[in-house]
């Protein structure tokens, strides 16, 4: 119980983990070396998971910067599931997501940590960055409180066999949680999901089809007038 009343120090750690998952950039890829030595320096993570972490920052030196950047759109902006948005897990486009977002930037904002413009507050590196501020016990209560979410990102990154799972199998750790795989429901692919309707496509399942097939011509006979009526 010792370690979970003490736990060890891990701001620096949580602070590498958010740069991980934040988007493979020039500045991010000049500065892989620093970050795999801050992870070791601070020894808050189980020698297994380091050994994983190396493996995604070697993958991230090797790879040409084209190839870094479209496989971090391809596993992260690409579907819900691995969605770094948490409230995308929780509130969906429900409109309790907005009222949740002030809620977390106010958060925030009493601890002295404004966002830059553009940033939401619920993606995973800010959230990471503000919770490396807090105390241990702080900052543990805190990733513990996420970790259902950690756990079902973590569980399709490792369905989809992406290197990147072993972040959230970090802060799972860090929260004093076991990486535990869960069920993920199939989604339709987000361009799927946002794809438009073509316009004037017919619509068969009314009984009309499409433009470029043949158009179906009904005459109907005009019936006479009813005597009486005025036109």
């Amino acid at each position: 119980m010792t370690f979970f009343n003490n736990p060890p120090r891990s701001s620096m750690s949580l602070r590498v983990l958010a740069r991980l998952l934040g988007y493979p950039d020039t500045a991010l890829r000049s500065n892989l070396a620093e970050l795999r030595k801050a992870l070791h320096d601070e020894r808050a993570l189980p020698q297994q998971r380091l050994a994983e972490l190396d493996a995604l920052i070697n993958s991230l030196e090797r790879a040409a910067p084209l190839d870094a950047e479209a496989d971090y759109v391809e596993v992260f902006d690409r579907g819900r599931a691995t969605s770094l948005h948490l409230f995308e897990h929780v509130h969906g486009d429900s409109r309790d997501r907005g009222p949740a977002m002030i809620d977390l930037a106010q958060t925030y904002e009493k601890a002295g940590l404004f966002l830059a413009e553009g940033e939401m507050p619920d993606f995973l590196p800010v959230v990471l960055e503000f919770t490396s501020t807090q105390p241990p016990r702080e900052a543990r209560e805190f990733l513990a409180e996420m970790a259902h979410i950690f756990n079902a990102i973590f569980s399709a990154l490792q369905q989809r066999g992406s290197a990147y799972a072993c972040v959230l199998g970090a802060l799972l750790e860090l929260a004093g949680e076991k990486a535990q795989p869960v069920q993920v429901a199939a989604e339709e692919p987000i361009d799927a999901v946002w794809e438009e309707p073509v316009v004037f496509d017919g619509c068969s399942s009314k009984g009309q089809s499409r433009p470029d097939q043949p158009q179906p011509i009904h005459i109907v006979r005009k019936g006479r007038p009813v005597e009486g009526a005025q036109a």
